[in-house]
């Protein structure tokens, strides 16, 4: 798959523009990193490309291997091989959690699950995630933990096996063993199934267990700056106002 966001600028529905012309290209088995400071549109870009009706794209275009996607309902996006790990995942009680888990491969694949080998799935991804086995038979993110909540996101991922997945904020409110872990997990997803990320950040410290080959920094809704490795370096020694700077 190949995910081509073409000038977009993207707005609230009552009418403010926060993201302001963005290219990107990103494909299955890239490994992509959009970082910035808070409100520079890093979420609402995420939110976009997922179809979030809380938003509204004015101008640019969105393609999957080619075709726009920009009038497509979010689901059918997932259909296509997309998926968001949101910053803060919503807490659904009364909608058991591996139920929430079969309902979404079922949608994506168009196909019935079979209990027990989805089961045995599940399970082996809670250990690789640390995940206790009690989450398994609770509500959708209902009393998790921060923590919980992300590796529950992450466990999701596994199971949809999207062709790209956006993360967002995958790091925020996990300690260092978790971070650790989940880092760990989405290096071994990519790695198996071919799946290309866009990992979206404030931080560094998860990207020393992983290994992007694109970063890119956001200020203001626009993208500027975009490097590899060595521009993580720089923004943890001068910070974000250095390539800002150097940008105006």
């Amino acid at each position: 798959m190949e995910l081509d966001i073409k000038d977009l600028h993207v707005a609230t529905v009552d009418g403010k523009e926060i993201v302001k012309g963005v290219n990107l290209k990103v494909k299955s088995g890239e490994f992509h990193v959009i970082m910035g400071p808070n409100g520079s549109g890093k979420t609402t870009l995420a939110k976009a490309i997922m179809g979030h009706p809380g938003f509204k794209i004015t101008k640019g275009n969105i393609f999957v291997d080619g075709k726009s996607i920009t009038s497509l309902t979010p689901d059918k996006r997932a259909k296509l091989g997309l998926f968001l790990q949101f910053q803060n995942p919503v807490e659904i009680e009364g909608v058991g959690f591996v139920n929430f888990l079969r309902a979404a491969r079922e949608s994506i694949t168009d196909n019935t699950v079979d209990i027990k080998q989805f089961m045995g799935e599940v399970r082996s991804y809670t250990e690789k995630l640390a995940i206790t086995n009690g989450i398994v038979g609770r509500t959708l993110n209902h009393g998790f933990s921060g923590g919980e909540k992300k590796k529950g996101e992450i466990l999701q991922m596994a199971v949809l096996r999207p062709a790209i997945s956006i993360l967002d904020e995958p790091d925020s409110g996990l300690d260092i063993d978790a971070i650790k872990v989940v880092a760990s997990n989405v290096n071994d997803i990519m790695k198996d199934h071919g799946m290309g990320a866009i990992v979206i950040t404030h931080y560094s410290r998860i990207l020393s267990y992983m290994k992007p080959q694109r970063v890119h920094v956001m200020h203001d809704g626009k993208i500027v700056a975009e490097g590899g490795k060595e521009l993580i370096l720089k923004l943890e020694k001068d910070g974000y106002e250095s390539v800002i700077k150097d940008k105006e």
